[in-house]
């Protein structure tokens, strides 16, 4: 039976306003309520956006949504979890501090921003799942202490699984260090010398030190590098590489049976929204602001994470011709998650599009 994908669309440069106007509605009318019970602890999934980004989801939106939460005498908070690679989210004073200078502020969200995996990354639970390479994933304690969840996704492209959405987000997202660590032994990097310029940045940015220069060219320690890829994405000469046949599938697949675990024993009590604004080939965790890629298009919201991220590729495919993983890493397929997600039983990649009308801007005040 196809799942239903609730489509509030939205013109190019919506304002945050307008844009949040947009999630309140796609929440009355999707009936969010109704995965929240009074008293219940939800946590809302959300990505602040690295140090320089300037795309991620706006405040106001999440606003929009602990504004609701708390109209069902439920009790919202904000949440992610610690990054692998050196940043401003890689343990919980800096995320919590960045996620304040970014607008997500008790004061102005309404809701308290909580590090799901503790102080520096390792406050996690194992959950049994019926996975094909895991039997337990590591998750993120405080999100399988939450009774309901609302994830929140910013679809961009992606340098390992070409494209980052709805699964990323709770699959990478709400892993613990250990889970993540564990996804991304996959990928396995390598420097081609003939293109490295020896720039230098691959090496500042690794978060294990395990980049060194060597005969004048950047080089990849294989017995330190973690394969978070970060280095794919910084290097802007295409100088590192990795398997992309072989390796991407595999972090795919590895990331949609920790999302599986996220979800396990909270059946009923989830509801997900992929916001398509200000969509780049990379995700927020790069520290840069990045050009847009694709036209703004609205947000898409459902209880089905499987068709959610299915109907993302397909709106994109759409206005522009290619999907969001082939605008952004064409060399990847952003499917294999997709169909492994719909094997694994956790939503369809059949589904209808049921559109919101989104009321008018309002007129400006006498």
């Amino acid at each position: 039976m196809p799942s239903i994908v609730f489509f509030a669309e939205l013109p190019d440069g919506a304002s945050p306003r307008e844009q949040a106007r947009a999630m309140g509605r796609l929440y009355e009318e999707a009936g969010v309520s109704r995965i929240i019970s009074r008293r219940d602890l939800v946590a809302i999934k959300l990505h602040v956006g690295e140090k320089g980004n300037k795309t991620y989801v706006k405040p106001e939106l999440i606003s929009e949504l602990v504004k609701r939460v708390k109209a069902s005498r439920a009790f919202p908070f904000l949440t992610d979890t610690c990054t692998l690679y050196r940043g401003q989210r890689e343990n919980a004073i800096k995320h919590i501090l960045l996620a304040h200078g970014h607008g997500f502020s008790i004061e102005k969200v309404g809701a308290p921003f909580i590090v799901a995996d503790g102080l520096v990354g390792t406050t996690e639970m194992e959950v049994e799942i019926p996975g094909r390479m895991y039997q337990r994933v590591g998750v993120a304690r405080e999100i399988l202490n939450a009774d309901a969840l609302i994830a929140v996704s910013h679809p961009t492209g992606h340098p390992g699984t070409g494209m980052g959405a709805c699964l990323k987000n709770l699959g990478m997202g709400l892993a613990s260090r250990a889970g993540k660590m564990r996804q991304h032994s996959a990928i396995r990097p390598e420097v081609q010398e003939a293109r490295c310029q020896n720039c230098g940045k691959c090496r500042r940015w690794c978060p294990h030190q395990a980049i060194v220069e060597k005969n004048g060219k950047s080089f990849i320690l294989p017995e330190r590098c973690i394969g978070c890829g970060e280095c794919i994405a910084l290097c802007r000469f295409d100088a590192v590489s990795f398997d992309f046949g072989i390796e991407c599938a595999e972090l795919q697949r590895r990331m949609v049976e920790h999302a599986l675990g996220v979800l396990r024993g909270k059946e009923g009590k989830c509801f997900f929204f992929n916001v398509l604004v200000d969509m780049t080939k990379d995700c927020d965790c790069l520290g840069e602001a990045q050009r847009k890629i694709v036209p703004d298009m609205g947000i898409l919201a459902s209880q089905d994470p499987v068709a959610l991220d299915k109907a993302t590729l397909d709106l994109v495919k759409d206005r522009r011709g290619f999907n969001l993983g082939e605008l952004s890493y064409p060399e990847l397929n952003p499917m294999v998650q997709i169909l492994y997600a719909q094997e694994l039983g956790m939503g369809s990649t059949e589904y209808i599009l049921e559109r919101i009308e989104v009321e008018a801007k309002m007129p400006a005040s006498t």
